[in-house]
C-alpha cells in the first residue's frame, strides 16, 4: 500500500510518512509458476541427481540454445565464473579493452587472471562502449575486446567486429543485461566469439544464481565444457585444465520454470516502461532511456538520466528522496570501474580518458520494475519525482540545512 504525496511537507525525507509501507526494489526476482517449480524440485529429489550435468541442466541448455538460435549453450554457476572461463578459453592475456561503465565483475573476471582491463569511454547516447575510441587503446599487448550490452541495448556490434577482425583480436560480449534482446533481428548471443549471460536473481530471467556462455564455435564450446568441469572428458580422464563452474539441477529447474513465463515477464516490464514514459515525460531534466521498438527487448532496466542544470536537483538527492519513500532507486555502475580498487590505484589517471563515463555515473538512476511493481505504484513514484523537481529550490535548501545541522 502507498499514500499519495501532493506537497513538499509530505515528503518522507522532510519528516512525512513514507509513501510505501513495503519497499519497492530494483530487480525483485521474477518467480514464474511456483507449482511447476516445486514439481520439478520434487522430481529432482526423487531422482537424487542434484548436480553434475543432470537432465534439467541439459534441457535448459537445449532450450536456451533454441530460443537464441545459437549452436551451443553451456550453463554455469554464475556469470562471473562464465566470464572467467570464456576469457581463458579465448586465450585472453596481456590487455583487454572493456568499458569502465559496467558492473565490476567484467573487470574482475580479467584481473583475477592477471589480464589488464583497459578502460574505454562510452557513447553518451547509447551508454555502450564507444567503438570510435577503441582503436586508440590498442597496443602490442592487446589480445581482445569485451563489449557490454548495457541495459540490454546492443553494443556497436558491427564496428567492434570489424576492428577485432582487422586487428586480429578476439571479441566477446558481456550480455548480462541482454537475455531476450536482439540486434538487427538476430538474438543477442550470436555475436563475437562468445557471449555471456547472467541469470542472477535480479535479472528478468533467473536461475536463482547462474549464468551461461553461448557460442556458435564448436571448438570453443568443447573447450569451455571441459574447463567448466575440471577438464574431465569422461570418468577418470582429465584432458585439460579446468575448474568447477557447473550449474546445479535446482537452478536449472528454476530456469526452465522461468522460460515458460518469459513472455509474461517481458509483458510486465513493457507495461511498466509505458507507465514510466507517461509519468516522466513532462518532468524537466529527467529523461527515461528508450528502447528500439523494431528489436526484441526485455525492458528490465528503467533508467533515468538526470540533468541537474534543468531539474534543479541532483541525481543523488533524487535517489535520497525516493529511498526515504521506500522506493529503493539506485545509482548504477557508480562511480565506474576505474574509480574502484584495485584499478583506482593501478590507473590513477584513467579518468582523464573517460569523460562520458564520469558524466553518466553522476546522472543515471534505476527505478523499480518487474512483476512485483504495477502502474499504480509507478504513477506514485513519478508523482514524487515531479514534486521534488517542481519544488527543487526549496527542497535543496531544506536538505542542505538538515545536513548542516548534522
Amino acid at each position: 500500500m502507498y499514500s499519495k504525496k501532493s506537497s513538499i511537507e509530505q515528503l518522507a525525507i522532510l519528516g512525512g510518512e513514507p509513501a510505501f509501507t513495503e519497499p519497492l526494489h530494483v530487480g525483485r526476482p521474477n518467480i514464474g509458476n511456483r507449482n511447476a517449480l516445486i514439481e520439478r524440485i520434487n522430481d529432482m529429489l526423487d531422482r537424487r541427481w542434484l548436480t553434475n550435468n543432470g537432465p534439467y541442466v541439459q534441457e535448459l541448455e537445449r532450450r536456451i540454445a533454441d530460443y537464441l538460435g545459437v549452436k551451443h549453450c553451456i550453463a554455469m554457476c554464475n556469470a562471473t565464473v562464465a566470464l572467467e572461463i570464456a576469457a581463458r578459453a579465448l586465450d585472453f592475456h596481456g590487455e583487454v579493452i572493456i568499458p569502465s561503465f559496467t558492473f565490476i565483475a567484467t573487470a574482475h573476471a580479467l584481473q583475477w587472471q592477471e589480464i589488464t582491463p583497459v578502460f574505454c569511454d562510452v557513447d553518451p547516447t547509447t551508454h555502450n562502449i564507444d567503438a570510435g575510441k577503441v582503436e586508440a587503446l590498442i597496443t602490442p599487448r592487446t589480445t581482445g575486446i569485451v563489449g557490454v550490452h548495457v541495459w540490454g541495448r546492443p553494443c556497436p556490434v558491427d564496428a567492434l567486429e570489424e576492428i577485432a577482425r582487422r586487428r586480429g583480436l578476439k571479441l566477446m560480449f558481456d550480455a548480462a543485461h541482454a537475455f531476450g534482446c536482439s540486434y538487427k533481428g538476430r538474438m543477442i548471443g550470436n555475436f563475437g566469439q562468445a557471449e555471456v549471460f547472467s541469470f542472477h536473481a535480479t535479472k528478468f530471467f533467473n536461475t536463482f544464481e547462474g549464468g551461461a556462455v553461448v557460442t556458435n564455435d564448436d571448438d570453443l564450446a568443447r573447450k569451455i565444457r571441459l574447463m567448466t568441469n575440471f577438464g574431465f572428458a569422461g570418468y577418470d580422464n582429465v584432458i585439460y585444465v579446468g575448474t568447477n563452474g557447473k550449474m546445479t539441477e535446482v537452478c536449472a529447474a528454476m530456469g526452465l520454470t522461468g522460460l515458460e513465463s518469459l513472455d509474461d515477464f517481458i509483458a510486465a516490464n513493457r507495461r511498466n516502461y509505458a507507465a514510466y514514459q507517461d509519468g516522466l515525460q513532462d518532468i524537466p531534466g529527467l529523461r527515461l532511456i528508450s528502447f528500439n521498438e523494431s528489436e526484441r527487448n526485455n525492458y528490465q532496466y528503467m533508467i533515468v538520466e538526470v540533468d541537474e542544470t534543468i531539474a534543479g536537483i541532483s541525481r543523488d538527492d533524487l535517489v535520497r528522496v525516493l529511498q526515504a519513500e521506500n522506493v529503493l532507486a539506485r545509482r548504477y555502475f557508480y562511480p565506474g570501474c576505474h574509480e574502484m580498487e584495485p584499478y583506482r590505484s593501478y590507473f590513477p589517471h584513467a579518468g582523464l580518458l573517460l569523460p562520458e563515463t564520469k558524466r553518466l555515473t553522476q546522472r543515471v538512476m534505476s527505478l523499480p520494475t518487474g512483476t512485483a511493481v504495477g502502474p499504480e505504484e509507478i504513477a506514485e513514484v513519478c508523482a514524487i519525482l515531479n514534486l521534488a523537481v517542481r519544488e527543487s529550490r526549496v527542497l535543496r535548501f531544506r536538505l542542505s540545512a538538515a545536513q548542516e545541522q548534522h
